[in-house]
């Protein structure tokens, strides 16, 4: 039997880092523009006429490409009642005593509330972000839907970070996942560990 097992392929992978680039891009421009002690920002996109003009469109090819994040692994993120029992128990999740968990199939449910909380910012941040687009849209909409949008886009640019940096921290705090994203392979000790029903799923050939 292969010792190690694929996680994610070259394609998965570079769809995922796509993303990755594309959020600390749009992030660091939208920043930028949010407040003037963070405008020097700026200067990393050409000054600010340009951080005002690429950051919408930087925002826009993130969510495209998170897009194809969704269709990819929308299936293997659904809450299932194991999920919520994961959940009840995360003082164990916490206390890294994985043995007293129920087993966890492709994603845990961290991961999954995770995945539904980007999905869910990412469309908040569309849907608002064409509202406040002043060179295209913001002359359909009216002031106060403007204000109440850019409010909006506010909020969930922060929602989103905050969840992107605990999503860094959880990569580097289990080992093994980041080296899953980079190579795309994971050894069969790290799958029994930590997805346990995903992996007997790999070996009766159900895929990846």
């Amino acid at each position: 039997m292969k010792r190690d097992i694929q996680r994610y392929t070259a394609n998965e992978r570079s769809n995922h880092w796509m993303v990755a680039i594309l959020f600390f891009l749009a992030g660091l421009s939208g920043l930028a523009l949010f407040h003037p002690a963070l405008f020097w920002l700026s200067e990393l996109f050409g000054g600010g006429p340009w951080t005002r003009i690429l950051h919408p469109f930087l925002g826009l090819a993130m969510f495209l490409f998170f897009l194809g994040l969704v269709l990819r692994f929308a299936h293997h993120n659904l809450i299932e009642k194991s999920d919520i029992q994961w959940l009840k128990q995360w003082r164990d999740v916490v206390g890294n005593c994985e043995d007293n968990l129920p087993e966890v199939g492709r994603y845990n449910a961290g991961q999954k509330l995770l995945f539904w909380v980007l999905l869910l910012c990412m469309l908040v941040l569309l849907l608002s972000g064409i509202v406040i687009w002043r060179q295209y849209f913001s002359a359909w909409f009216p002031i106060g839907l403007i204000r109440l949008s850019a409010l909006l886009h506010a909020l969930a640019a922060f929602v989103l970070i905050s969840s992107i940096l605990v999503h860094i921290y959880a990569g580097l705090w289990v080992k093994g996942s980041m080296g899953a994203m980079l190579y795309g392979w994971v050894s069969r000790g790290w799958a029994r560990k930590h997805h346990g029903a995903w992996l007997k799923r790999v070996d009766k050939g159900e895929g990846h």
